[in-house]
């Protein structure tokens, strides 16, 4: 194989590719998209609610009424006993109020009805806050009923909220604190970029040498490049646009998400309950830096009684990483380079995308077993099923970047997974290159899984 040409393929490849709008378009947009599915819900946390809603409460059984409490967006107006609700609906339109709520008289079972009216649907924080409130004040009169000496004290006594403190231990013997519920979320991201990315870029593969089939253009091109040397300029050259464009969306997402926590960083701590280390860090003048944020998560993360969205940020900080980035970059290396073989040689063996549905299928039918696995993964991540399916090549990928954040994968699964997907990859890409060979100059049939059989069969 000659590297030149192939070199001169990759450069055609890479440059045709990123000067595309849709190259540009994607690369920009993306990142957006990404930083505003972070961070839009704590901006959305953050600056939602302003508006201060009065509520009007007609309390006929004379229990509840002292269980509202007016909030920082919420001001509650206590009206009187005799007062008709049905009349105030009437002039619902006259009143300043942002809902009407009326509590019927005890019945004999000491129970109440609640029905608001508002003009639009009550919203789920105020409808949970009424019938919280509603709940707690019948289940205190009838707790009453009993005549308990001292109840107030009892149930206060009672009440528990144990937290568990989840350690892993750790090759040295150390423990460390885990979270869960991060790293599902992590592997579950991980995963379904690594399938979302080798399908995409495999299929922009298969599209390419259709293309070029298709307009007999590939006829100029093999009369001095080899058909294999094609192959592989095609499938390096489009995992360059793939690295360019992956490096790319990680540099803009955390400059967009570093400029909103600049923006936003105090308020959003104090909005989330992490007040108490913000204070602590940025003192009395209350500007936090992102120096003060680092120092703010370090604390956090050896502080039991952290609030949660702190110490969760500061569980995310703690995570090892350079590992996962290092493994996600070199899963989707070696996975894309694998399906993208064989996305080449479906290309080649067809004369239009149409004919590529029946030929895709044993290509797409792994990804998706491999998809699934994942699922089971999250919950059983040391399970037989999932070491198995973290090292046979076809489905690794996927299950293994899903392993990997909760820190279960030795190092020997680790080292045999790569280097078994490595071989698969060099293995695939031999009898990919057979059918690439044939099927690229192979017009007017529509090729069947027995021609692609015969093809590799063929000596070179």
């Amino acid at each position: 194989m000659n590297w030149k040409k192939v070199g001169i393929v990759i450069s055609h490849e890479y440059t045709t590719r990123v000067r595309k709008k849709s190259f540009i378009l994607t690369t920009l947009l993306t990142p957006i998209g990404m930083a505003l599915l972070i961070c839009v819900p704590a901006l959305i946390m953050l600056f939602s609610g302003n508006e201060n809603q009065k509520v009007k409460v007609i309390d006929q059984s004379g229990i509840v009424a002292p269980y509202f409490e007016n909030s920082e967006h919420t001001t509650y107006e206590i009206g009187g006993q005799d007062e008709d609700i049905e009349a105030l609906r009437d002039r619902f339109d006259e009143l300043d109020y942002y809902a009407l709520v009326g509590i019927s008289p005890l019945d004999e079972k000491g129970e109440v009805s609640v029905i608001s009216y508002s003009k639009e649907p009550l919203n789920m924080d105020l409808k949970n806050t009424i019938a919280r409130n509603v709940n707690k004040a019948v289940e205190t009169r009838k707790l009453a009923q009993y005549d308990i000496v001292d109840l107030d004290h009892i149930l206060a006594d009672v009440k528990t909220d144990i937290k568990v403190n989840s350690m892993t231990l750790t090759n040295d013997g150390d423990a460390k604190e885990d979270s869960v519920e991060i790293y599902m979320v992590l592997s579950y991201l991980m995963s379904f970029l690594i399938y979302m990315f080798v399908f995409m870029f495999g299929t922009m593969v298969m599209r390419s040498v259709i293309d070029e089939k298709s307009s007999r253009v590939v006829e100029v091109i093999v009369s001095s490049v080899k058909s294999v040397e094609l192959m592989m300029g095609k499938i390096i050259g489009v995992a360059l646009v793939a690295l360019t464009q992956f490096f790319i969306w990680i540099a803009l997402t955390l400059v967009i998400v570093t400029a909103v926590n600049a923006f936003a960083g105090q308020k959003l701590m104090q909005s989330v309950g992490g007040m108490e280390q913000v204070v602590a860090v940025a003192g009395e003048d209350g500007n936090v830096g992102p120096n003060d944020m680092a120092s703010i998560l370090e604390a956090a993360g050896s502080d039991p009684d952290a609030s949660g969205m702190v110490k969760i940020l500061a569980q995310v900080r703690g995570l090892d990483w350079g590992t996962i980035i290092g493994c996600f970059l070199i899963y989707f290396l070696l996975g894309y380079l694998l399906y993208a073989s064989m996305f080449a040689a479906i290309g080649a063996a067809v004369d239009n995308e149409a004919d590529t549905s029946q030929l895709q299928l044993p290509v797409t039918i792994p990804l998706i077993i491999g998809l699934f696995i994942m699922l089971h993964t999250f919950e059983h991540p040391s399970s037989p099923l999932s070491v198995w399916a973290s090292i046979i090549p076809w489905t690794s990928p996927m299950v293994m970047l899903a392993r990997i954040p909760f820190g279960v994968v030795p190092s020997w699964q680790l080292i045999l997974s790569i280097v078994l997907l490595a071989l698969t990859f060099l293995a695939t890409a031999w009898l990919s290159a057979k059918i690439y060979r044939i099927g690229i100059l192979t017009y007017g049939k529509k090729s069947t899984f027995k021609d692609l059989l015969k093809w590799m069969k063929l000596k070179d």
